[in-house]
């Protein structure tokens, strides 16, 4: 029996973009529901059944963030953002509010999709419990808490392996810096930035091949840190492990 085709809300007052976006995404097995304004948008992803929304910022009747909080304040469903505003300022505020990404417009539909396809992998893992994440030759069993790089356990401090479990838990999606020194360190403070470049200096000379040049561990300038995550399992095995340091666990 084949899995139900998933459902996307798109939300854009430009009917050309809304046609590009039900095209791209119809092309690949989407089912799409489209609204120009955000009380639409707010009442369609109330009455119908969603698995993904599309957002653009530049509503008639209201800035996207509110559209944003409203969404979040019932429902988890992954939530890309699509705009012109490129400050970082903008892309932190929307991340915070719970956003899952966002998107700076121009934008390729390949681009949009890679995007996609990783907020609904994210969404999949958390309704499942599944508690193993792997990028390329690293494992994280959020479980077990055990982090092996080439099937061999790696020794993390209690920070450490908390920084990378919260990274594993939104694997793929960008977390921000406030986020993590929140979550890590707690509320007093987040904005205490040094101490996450001195955390990911270290978890990267553990986890990536060539700390200079990180693959697994990447950094969102003036944003926050994204965990990669291989669009799909062949893509992890096709990862060179070569590449990757042999350490062994500490």
């Amino acid at each position: 029996m084949s899995e139900p085709a998933p459902i996307v809300l798109i939300i854009d007052d430009e009917i050309q973009i809304r046609r590009f976006l039900r095209t791209g995404f119809e092309l690949n097995g989407f089912v799409v529901h489209e609204a120009g304004t955000g009380a639409e948008a707010i009442r369609t992803a109330t009455l119908r059944p969603i698995d993904l929304v599309i957002l653009d910022l530049g509503l008639p009747d209201m800035d996207g963030s509110e559209v944003v909080e409203k969404i979040r304040s019932w429902s988890s469903v992954p939530l890309i953002v699509l705009s012109v505003r490129s400050s970082e300022a903008e892309k932190v505020k929307l991340l915070e509010r719970g956003a899952d990404d966002y998107v700076v417009k121009p934008f390729g539909m390949a681009e949009l999709l890679a995007r996609v396809r990783v907020a609904l992998r994210r969404q999949m893992r958390a309704m499942s419990g599944e508690p193993i994440v792997k990028i390329g030759p690293l494992t994280i069993d959020l479980s077990a808490r055990a982090v092996l790089l080439n099937e061999v356990r790696l020794t993390l401090t209690p920070k450490e392996y908390r920084l990378l479990q919260i990274l594993a838990q939104h694997a793929g999606n960008v977390v921000t810096h406030q986020h993590l020194l929140k979550e890590v360190w707690g509320s007093i403070h987040v904005q205490d930035t040094h101490y996450l470049r001195i955390f990911v200096r270290k978890l990267r000379q553990k986890i990536e091949a060539n700390p200079n040049s990180p693959r697994i561990l990447v950094t969102e300038l003036g944003v926050g840190y994204r965990l990669a995550q291989p669009a799909s399992e062949a893509e992890n095995n096709a990862w060179n492990v070569a590449e990757a340091p042999g350490a062994k666990g500490e």
